[in-house]
């Protein structure tokens, strides 16, 4: 007599954070229907674990040591066959959302949570459906008919946020300060920000630009 076959979803569980990824692997094998067959903690050895076992999804992180958890979901997804991911991080932010998407995500979940939607949301992109939280899907439609900034202007954001002056950006950019003000104006009003301050907050409020 033939033993039943194992019906459970097979998850992988990337995370860089020893105790975070203990936390979700000694939960999500608490689920009846889930079992979680490997784990890594960057993304290489996400890559090695996923052609191993072929799991029906993987839960990302976004943040790791060597690539972000966007590139190695971009990698995972070249795979055949394609994985199934789950961007679940600490960071909000429309960019990182429309990010995740695509480079291949079906779905993006924020680590603060309730662990009942981390557990529809595998569910669902189990089915092969794609998976947001209300708030998540609000956040990334509310930004999406906004004009996006240009390469030169992230450039001067990046520099706003890391504490220069428009003169000391001028110089690193070998630019003059007139057209530094001028990017500057067209970033305010792109991301309807008052000052130079709130635009440095909402970059990285949103993920357009990384700290470190």
């Amino acid at each position: 007599m033939s033993e039943h076959p194992d019906t459970r979803i097979r998850i992988l569980v990337v995370d860089d954070h020893f105790v975070v990824r203990m936390g979700l692997v000694a939960s999500l094998n608490l689920e009846p229907d889930m079992a979680v067959v490997a784990e890594a903690s960057d993304s290489q050895q996400a890559l090695d674990q996923f052609r191993k076992h072929r799991p029906n999804i993987v839960l990302m992180d976004l943040r790791m040591p060597d690539v972000d958890g966007v590139a190695a979901t971009a990698l995972l997804c070249r795979e055949t066959p394609p994985a199934r991911i789950i961007v679940f991080s600490s960071f909000a932010g429309d960019e990182n959302v429309r990010r995740a998407l695509e480079a291949g995500a079906h779905a993006y979940l924020i680590k603060s949570g309730p662990y009942e939607e981390l557990i529809a949301a595998i569910h669902t992109v189990h089915e092969g459906k794609f998976y947001l939280p209300p708030a998540v899907a609000a956040d990334l439609a509310q930004h999406m008919s906004r004009p996006s900034l240009n390469s030169d202007e992230l450039e001067v954001l990046r520099h706003v946020v890391g504490g220069r002056s428009n003169k000391e950006i001028a110089d690193v950019l070998k630019v003059s300060e007139i057209t530094v003000k001028r990017r500057m104006g067209h970033i305010l009003q792109k991301l309807r920000a008052s000052d130079r301050t709130q635009a440095a907050t909402m970059a990285i409020q949103r993920g357009l630009i990384e700290l470190g």
